[in-house]
């Protein structure tokens, strides 16, 4: 653990990849930004690390020895929703979207510049913990969102999301019943631009469409709107 830059309240980071010259780069680099890194150089050791202590954000490199990234990804959604940052390789597409479809909240391609990733990370964490987004309760319908509490219920049940799955479903319903880009979607749910081909908010989308048709039937649903966007419809 680095800890010549972490204080009482740092953020916590759990860094899991094998390449230990890589892992160490990156440590240093996001101590100097002021976060508190813990490494973990097998997927096996990433879980243990997770299980035993409390992390802000996971930053997982897909391509582990042994248990890959892809299932130590199942595994954490299994009990967790904190908020993960996979490591892919680059134009490795497939990786991609199988890590967004089990829940990690975004990716970068490998190999990545550290300024970039402490970007990522800072859009993720700014969003989770709803440090730009007024307070007070959210609602059409049935359903209803507490942005500074990162809750979500439908008819008073509560509904599990990632935390991307989260603010996604938060833009859309600031505007419920109009059509919301996908340049929007992306900048204000995802905290940076939309890339060419990019395929995540669509992903996230049909993630967060199963539990909303799972929990609200046909009465609360996201609509497609070809070339635009999307939009959340509450009947």
């Amino acid at each position: 653990m680095n800890t010549a830059a972490a204080t009482a309240t740092a953020t916590r980071i759990l860094l899991v990849d094998d390449d230990a010259e890589l892992a160490s780069m990156l440590s240093e680099y996001l101590t100097v930004e002021g976060f508190e890194t813990v490494c973990a150089h097998s997927g096996e050791h990433g879980i243990e690390q997770a299980a035993r202590q409390t992390f802000d954000a996971i930053v997982l490199d897909v391509m582990l020895p042994g248990m890959n990234g892809i299932e130590v990804l199942r595994r954490l959604r299994e009990r967790s929703p904190v908020p993960v940052l996979m490591l892919t390789a680059r134009g490795d597409h497939v990786d991609r979207i199988v890590g967004l479809e089990l829940g990690a909240d975004d990716y970068v391609p490998k190999p990545c510049p550290p300024r970039e990733l402490v970007a990522r990370l800072r859009a993720i964490l700014r969003r989770t913990r709803g440090g730009d987004q007024p307070g007070g309760m959210l609602s059409a319908g049935l359903l209803a969102l507490w942005p500074a509490r990162r809750r979500v219920t439908f008819d008073g049940a509560p509904l599990t999301l990632t935390s991307t799955e989260f603010n996604l479903l938060e833009v859309l319903l600031r505007d419920a019943g109009r059509v919301v880009s996908k340049q929007d979607l992306y900048s204000k749910g995802l905290g940076r631009t939309m890339g060419r081909f990019e395929r995540s908010i669509d992903v996230h989308i049909s993630s967060i469409r199963h539990k909303l048709s799972d929990a609200a039937g046909e009465r609360l649903r996201i609509e497609s709107v070809r070339g635009v966007g999307y939009q959340l419809v509450v009947e």
